[in-house]
């Protein structure tokens, strides 16, 4: 790989790290050619970019963004490494568990996430991560918790005005 490639790299991931604030590091060393081109269409079909490229340019790329806030992620910059960048923080971690499901095996491995500056190391972190709970998930939770008051008065108020009027119609 020459020089300018090597650049060409470096800013395509810089590009990728400052849109999404979400990405998970992942070994796909031992998937299969035809297990990778899986992973990828399912990857595409969630809105999930993934990426493949050498560890010292993802570094590179990190740290000449910010080498502070990205530090975490440096551990697991080993072996092969495919990024998956992605909005929604827990859809990388859904795309990895039920591809593992598929071909019932542990590959691949999650070498780190980071997630909103939250960095998760290493392949345990892969259950917490499926239940990390999206925005729209935490929106509609606190909105399902402001309507039940409204809901249950309404309920309470209209049953109270059903039971007066019922008796007015049957005098009729």
């Amino acid at each position: 790989m020459t020089k300018e490639q090597k650049n060409e790299v470096i800013e395509l991931l810089k590009g990728k790290f400052s849109q999404y604030n979400n990405f998970y590091v992942t070994d796909t060393e031992s998937l299969t050619v035809a297990q990778v081109g899986k992973l990828r269409r399912a990857c595409f079909s969630k809105n999930v970019e993934m990426k493949v490229a050498k560890n010292t340019l993802i570094k590179k790329a990190l740290e000449s963004l910010d080498s502070e806030r990205y530090s975490g992620v440096f551990d697991s910059l080993h072996k092969v490494t495919a990024l998956m960048f992605s909005e929604n923080p827990k859809e990388p971690a859904m795309i990895l568990t039920s591809f593992r499901k598929e071909t019932n095996g542990d590959k691949p491995v999650l070498k780190a996430a980071f997630i909103n500056g939250d960095v998760y190391s290493g392949d345990n972190s892969l259950i917490t991560l499926t239940k990390i709970k999206t925005k729209n998930e935490l929106i509609g939770e606190v909105i399902g918790l402001l309507q039940s008051p409204a809901k249950r008065v309404l309920a309470a108020l209209l049953h109270h005005h059903e039971k007066q009027a019922a008796p007015a119609a049957a005098a009729e």
